[in-house]
């Protein structure tokens, strides 16, 4: 039987390893990035998950009830192609927002980021954001990471550019923001590559 090549994975392989490929956590200067679990609901909904102001540009409406919350987590945990983590002060323990990484392609990487308002202004993010890119572009098969903000969402298009990502275009009526307009809007994409 012939030896087969390592160097070129099947899909199925990919997809696998890519799922397992997530880290299972992520730590900065400031902040500790781990799984999201049922655990966090209350922080969660309490620091931002119902505030309007911070959900303003996401493509969920601000949560109702703790049970919404809940939900949420539950789906991000389920999820294949994607990790959720909680973002946890290394000073105080308290968990002040949440980063998604997510795999869109063979060779790509997404994310998603939401912090509590309080902690706005603070670098947080684009530290958080500056270390995932890092780390995807330590991975073999990632040669991209890069994701999209709605063309008024300053401060999302501010921390990208500071995590070192440059606007590759802009999409016309890319994404529905709910708690904007019911029609789709025109987003900013950003990207790091290698």
């Amino acid at each position: 039987m012939p030896k087969r090549s390592t160097s070129r994975l099947t899909d199925v392989e990919l997809h696998g390893r890519l799922g397992r490929m997530f880290p299972e956590r992520l730590d900065t200067a400031r902040l500790l990035l781990r799984p999201i679990a049922p655990i966090d609901a209350a922080a969660i909904f309490d620091g931002y998950a119902q505030d309007p102001e911070v959900t303003r540009f996401l493509t969920w409406r601000p949560h109702a009830t703790i049970a919404e919350t809940e939900t949420h987590i539950a789906r991000c945990q389920l999820e294949t192609q994607s990790k959720t983590y909680v973002l946890v002060g290394r000073r105080d323990g308290k968990v002040i927002g949440s980063f998604a990484l997510r795999r869109v392609a063979r060779h790509s990487l997404g994310y998603g980021y939401v912090l509590a308002r309080p902690f706005w202004g603070m670098g947080l993010m684009t530290e958080v954001l500056s270390h995932a890119a890092r780390w995807a572009l330590d991975q073999a098969e990632i040669w991209r990471i890069g994701d999209v903000c709605d063309c008024e969402n300053i401060g999302s298009a501010r921390v990208m550019e500071k995590a070192g990502l440059e606007r590759e275009g802009l999409l016309r009526r890319w994404i529905v923001a709910p708690n904007v307009s019911s029609e789709p809007r025109d987003c900013f994409a950003y990207v790091r590559s290698r």
